[in-house]
C-alpha cells in the first residue's frame, strides 16, 4: 500500500465511514454498493456524516439526524488511512468514494468535507456528493467529479429552493443528477412542473438526468403498486424521468441499514 501523507493540523470532523457499527455506536469502515440513482450497482466507498437539520417527515435515516458529540468526532487522516486501506491494492483498487449523511452540506460540515475532498483527490479518487437540496457551496461541487442532488416533495413536508435547482441546472451540467422520492401522484406532479419549468429556462437543453425513486412506507415490503403508478404516470407525461427503484432495499429488505 502507498504510504500516507502525514497532515497539516486538523480538527476532528463529525463523520464516519460505513457500514457496521457496535452496540457502543462505534463505525467500521466497509465497502458498499450503490443502490440507487444513475450509479445504482456501483461499488463505492461510502463516508457518511452525522447530523442533519432538514426534517423530512419520512426520512428513512432518521439515526442520522444527530450530531455527534466532540469526543466522537474523527480525524480526517483516520478517514483517510482506512479509505486508502479499503480500496486495495492496484491493480485491483477501488477509486470511488461517496460522502453521503445526515447533510454533508450543513455549516458545521464544511471544513471537514472540504479537507477529505482535497486528501481524496490528491489521491486520485472519484467524488461523489449526496447533497440534501438545500445548499449550493461552490467550493464543494467545483472540486469534486459528481452531485446527487435531491430536490424534496410534498410528503417530505420540506420546501424545495427553487433558485437552486436553477443554479445546478445551469452550473453544473454534466456533472450532476436530480433525485426526487415519490409517495404518491401529487409528488409526482409536483416535481414534472418543477422539470418543466427548469427546462425552459434552458431552452430545452438539459444534461442533468433527472431520477425518481418510488418510496417504500414503513412496514412495506416492496412498494409494487407505487412502483406501477410512478412508471405509469412517467410514461404518460412523455417519459421525461429515469425510475430507478432502491436496489438495496429489494435485496436487504426496507428496514436493514448500512447496505
Amino acid at each position: 500500500m502507498a504510504c500516507i501523507p502525514c497532515l497539516e493540523k486538523e480538527t476532528p470532523q463529525h463523520f464516519y465511514t460505513d457500514v457496521f457499527t457496535d452496540e457502543r455506536g462505534v463505525f467500521y469502515p466497509s465497502l458498499l454498493t450503490e443502490g440507487e440513482g444513475v450509479f445504482v450497482g456501483t461499488p463505492q466507498i461510502f463516508v457518511r456524516f452525522q447530523g442533519c437539520t432538514i426534517g423530512c417527515v419520512n426520512c428513512d435515516s432518521k439515526d442520522t439526524w444527530d450530531f455527534l458529540e466532540d469526543d466522537q468526532a474523527r480525524s480526517i487522516s483516520s478517514v483517510i488511512t482506512e479509505i486508502e486501506e479499503i480500496s486495495g491494492q492496484y491493480p485491483h483498487r477501488l477509486k470511488r468514494v461517496s460522502i453521503t449523511g445526515g447533510d454533508p452540506l450543513h455549516p458545521k460540515h464544511t471544513e471537514g468535507v472540504l479537507s477529505l475532498i482535497k486528501e481524496l483527490k490528491k489521491r486520485g479518487f472519484f467524488v461523489n456528493i449526496e447533497a440534501a437540496g438545500t445548499r449550493i457551496l461552490d467550493e464543494i461541487f467545483d472540486s469534486i467529479d459528481f452531485i446527487s442532488f435531491d430536490i424534496k416533495t410534498p410528503s417530505t413536508e420540506v420546501r424545495p429552493n427553487l433558485a437552486l435547482i436553477q443554479k445546478l441546472s445551469k452550473q453544473y451540467q454534466g456533472k450532476a443528477q436530480v433525485k426526487s422520492v415519490i409517495s404518491d401522484k401529487k409528488d409526482f406532479e409536483f416535481i414534472f412542473d418543477l422539470y418543466q419549468r427548469i427546462l425552459s429556462e434552458l431552452d430545452y437543453n438539459n444534461s442533468i438526468p433527472w431520477v425518481l425513486t418510488p418510496c417504500y412506507e414503513p412496514g412495506e415490503e416492496f412498494p409494487k403498486d407505487r412502483f406501477l403508478q410512478v412508471i405509469e404516470l412517467n410514461e404518460n407525461f412523455g417519459a421525461p424521468f429515469r425510475v430507478i427503484g432502491q436496489q438495496h432495499k429489494w435485496i436487504h429488505g426496507p428496514d436493514k441499514k448500512d447496505v
